[in-house]
């Protein structure tokens, strides 16, 4: 299990460390965005490029302007920080689609880092590295959803939440889910690509498709995350991750 580093906010921006990390390996960041809403809408204006804040005021909740405008702050105060450059400096762009070759592969940014976002109500995690990395993290899904969506899986995940009791499958199927996402999302492809495509495994350890290793991340009750990082074959190095 991997533990994030907590961002946290002062009353004028962040004063932390930059993220660092060993050749190879991911650093993850947890933003409580419930905790920083009101710091960060006071920076966003400041901070946010006009598309970014054009996307908050087309969100229709409170709570889901909150989380996005939390999350994308942090993005950019990390990567500030890590870069040397105001914020509101960081240039943010996509790659091309492995998939179709358009526009809207892995997010990315000059200098050489490579950077992943997922939030959801009340949970923001960011990821670094110096290679492809991908990031997810999502709520535990009421039982219908499970039901609904379980057939899209690999056969062999579909058919290890089938040999779960029913009360264990939302939590089995969080891990898996975000396990897949954080892969996709690090190889660029995002959902796009296929739930079915590999097996990740809904047990406490996850399987890692070949070149990546996908590590569950510690986040509050409720929740699941994972971190996916590029390792062409390369466990993350021992003694230089912050997995637990």
């Amino acid at each position: 299990m991997y533990q994030p580093h907590v961002f946290t906010l002062t009353a004028d921006g962040y004063r932390g460390p930059a993220p660092s990390w060993p050749a190879g390996a991911p650093s993850v960041w947890l933003v409580d965005t419930e905790q920083v809403a009101g710091t960060v809408r006071s920076l966003a204006p400041r901070i946010l490029d006009v598309s970014e804040l054009a996307r908050v005021e087309k969100l229709a909740f409170r709570a889901d302007r909150d989380c996005y405008t939390a999350a994308h702050v942090a993005l950019r105060l990390l990567l500030g920080v890590r870069q040397g450059v105001a914020p509101d400096a960081v240039r943010l762009t996509r790659e091309r689609c492995p998939s179709c070759d358009g526009p809207h592969g892995r997010p990315a940014t000059g200098g050489g880092v490579h950077f992943s976002l997922s939030h959801t109500r009340g949970v923001a995690l960011l990821a670094f590295a110096d290679v492809p990395v991908g990031v997810d993290v999502e709520r535990v899904p009421e039982p219908r959803v499970v039901t609904e969506i379980a057939g899209q899986l690999h056969p062999a995940e579909a058919a290890e939440l089938a040999a779960l009791p029913q009360e264990e499958r939302p939590a089995a199927f969080a891990r898996v889910w975000t396990r897949k996402e954080a892969y996709l999302k690090g190889e660029g492809t995002g959902l796009a690509g296929g739930l079915n495509r590999e097996h990740v495994g809904t047990g406490p350890r996850p399987l890692g498709p070949p070149g990546w290793t996908v590590t569950d991340v510690a986040v509050p009750a409720g929740y699941a995350a994972a971190v996916a990082v590029e390792t062409a074959g390369r466990a993350l190095a021992e003694g230089h991750d912050r997995r637990k």
